[in-house]
């Protein structure tokens, strides 16, 4: 669980640094759109490490709950905001990994719903 709590933090870091840089740095070598494109990637980097944080530290999931989704979710993270950045910060185009940032959507999706499922079956649990 630590592990997963240290990752967390050190990509909730990351963000706030990302977000300094796109905010100073890049504003006068990205175009508006780039720069629109790599705040989405830092939003949703940051979203998703606050989520993080609650599973990790929310006592109503068990040790492989936690682990899975903090999986999934760095998956999501790596897969989406990494490719973003990828692609405003290098001469890496949208085009040659196209297929890489709708994969860490995805992940982002799959996590969610994993909660969802288990928040489900506790209240099935309970009412009965």
């Amino acid at each position: 669980m630590f592990k997963n709590l240290i990752i967390t933090c050190f990509l909730g870091m990351l963000a706030i640094i990302l977000g300094a840089f796109g905010a100073h740095a890049l504003k006068e070598t990205l175009t508006s759109d780039q720069l629109l494109s790599f705040e989405t990637a830092v939003r949703y980097q940051m979203v998703h490490v606050i989520v993080l944080l609650f599973v990790n530290t929310f006592e109503g999931f068990s040790i492989k709950q936690k682990n899975s989704i903090s999986y999934i979710f760095f998956l999501g993270i790596l897969f989406f905001s990494g490719s973003i950045y990828l692609i405003q910060l290098t001469s890496i185009t949208a085009k040659s990994i196209w297929f890489i940032t709708p994969l860490g959507g995805l992940f982002f999706v799959i996590g969610w719903f994993s909660m969802i499922t288990i928040f489900v079956k506790k209240v099935s649990k309970s009412v009965k």
